[in-house]
């Protein structure tokens, strides 16, 4: 199954408080994850989390996300020390 991602209100303003350079490390690996036959083998769960259902790590940052169908909805993008907080 082919996934595509929808990035919500929330996730667009996270990324567009980061410097250029993690952006665009942060669109590559989504690139590369959505390429992959199985994307939610490389996510893990998030346990006692409203938000969402599982996560993806790159580099110190967590992208937050659910999965809708065919869709990734992505939640939050956070660092790692901010995003398990409640």
């Amino acid at each position: 199954m082919k996934y595509k991602y929808i990035i919500t209100k929330n996730a667009m303003k996270d990324i567009s408080k980061l410097d250029r350079v993690v952006q665009k490390r942060l669109k590559q690996k989504l690139e590369f994850y959505l390429d992959q036959d199985n994307p939610l083998s490389f996510a893990g769960p998030i346990k006692d989390r409203v938000d969402g259902d599982y996560r993806w790590r790159i580099g110190s940052w967590r992208v937050v996300f659910d999965v809708d169908g065919s869709n990734i909805v992505i939640l939050r993008v956070q660092h790692r020390s901010e995003v398990y907080k409640k």
